[in-house]
């Protein structure tokens, strides 16, 4: 089946091509894809001139501005292969054109991620690594603590958190749980307590972020915040980078206020994360001095990244792309989520 339809790929990795590459042949629309590495913003937005539509990613910019561009272009639809859209100004963008995005690829990838940073701060696996590596047996300073019976606050109990919750009841731990609409069988569930952020906050010897980034949840892990955490607590991250004020954590490492420490995500990112910048030194004080912890541990956005993720998210996407060009119709729309929209 032929196809004129256009699209332009921005942020693309080699494993973006293959994915969306044999999705896009295997569903046989034969859409007519152009992959940039470049991320979508102000100065790339032009490279979307004559496509239909666009597919973006986390750090790619869809401002008023680039939106502004992109309905001048007659872009028609700006396709998110991934589930936040924090980097999209949807007021704008409501009533000119459509935004879609992948509601959900892979939770199990995101909540066995945050485990694996769970075990790996906890049971010092990072440093056991190294030192075996160089001939050094010795386990002094690799103490940890036995997860079960321990605390665990989950923050956010949509797809991800939900999983997390139930791997970590299967480690035996007590459950604390927010989340400004509670699932209905959580509530349920006599092994959680749905709860307060302060208590949380309070009791918590784990503390999990998996909620979306708002005006509300911006910067809610900060110096008052952490204040009243246990002392040992340890952060885990796989959410939103900017769920964390970065410099009060990091007075906080330094003052010996936060056990350790677990980020998938980091504020300042989009410049960082996804490239290989071995060749060169950190121009970013704040990340550089994150990385100097042997309590941290930083990983570059990969919660999502799995073979069943990757297959999700092309999939999702190509169909929301499809159902739109050719169908008129959309799944998977943001838009009625825009201030100001019904």
């Amino acid at each position: 089946m032929n196809s004129n339809i256009k699209i332009a790929f921005f942020d693309t990795r080699p494993y973006d091509i293959k994915s969306f590459e044999e999705v896009n042949k295997k569903s046989k629309n034969n859409f007519k894809i152009k992959f940039y590495s470049e991320k979508l913003t102000e100065d790339t937005v032009t490279l979307a001139k004559g496509a239909d539509a666009v597919c973006v990613f986390v750090n790619d910019t869809v401002s008023s501005s680039v939106i502004d561009k992109l309905v001048e272009f007659n872009v028609k639809l700006v396709a998110l292969r991934c589930a936040g859209f924090n980097n999209v100004d949807l007021k704008s963008a409501l009533g000119r054109i459509k935004i879609v995005r992948v509601p959900a690829y892979s939770p199990y990838a995101v909540a066995e991620h945050a485990l694996a940073l769970m075990m790996t701060l906890n049971r010092k696996i990072h440093r056991a690594y190294y030192r075996v590596r160089d001939n050094n047996f010795n386990i002094n300073g690799l103490l940890g603590f036995d997860m079960y019976g321990k605390t665990a606050g989950v923050v956010g109990t949509g797809k991800i958190g939900r999983i997390l919750i139930n791997i970590l009841k299967g480690l035996g731990m007590k459950i604390l749980a927010y989340d400004l609409y509670p699932d209905k069988e959580l509530l349920k569930d006599p092994d959680v307590k749905y709860t307060s952020l302060e208590d949380i906050y309070k009791n918590s010897d784990i503390i999990s972020l998996h909620c979306p980034l708002t005006k509300e949840s911006f910067h809610m892990i900060n110096s008052k915040t952490i204040d009243v955490m246990k002392p040992d607590v340890m952060l885990i991250n796989t959410s939103r980078g900017h769920l964390i004020n970065t410099k009060d954590l990091i007075a906080a490492l330094k003052q010996k206020r936060i056990g350790s420490a677990g980020l998938d995500v980091y504020e300042e990112e989009a410049d960082y994360f996804f490239e290989d910048l071995s060749g060169t030194h950190l121009d970013d004080d704040v990340l550089a001095r994150l990385l100097t912890f042997h309590n941290v541990i930083v990983t570059s956005h990969q919660a999502f990244f799995t073979e069943e993720a990757l297959e999700n998210i092309a999939g999702t996407t190509i169909e929301n792309i499809r159902l739109f060009l050719k169908e008129n119709t959309t799944v998977n729309e943001i838009c009625h989520l825009c201030p100001g929209s019904n």
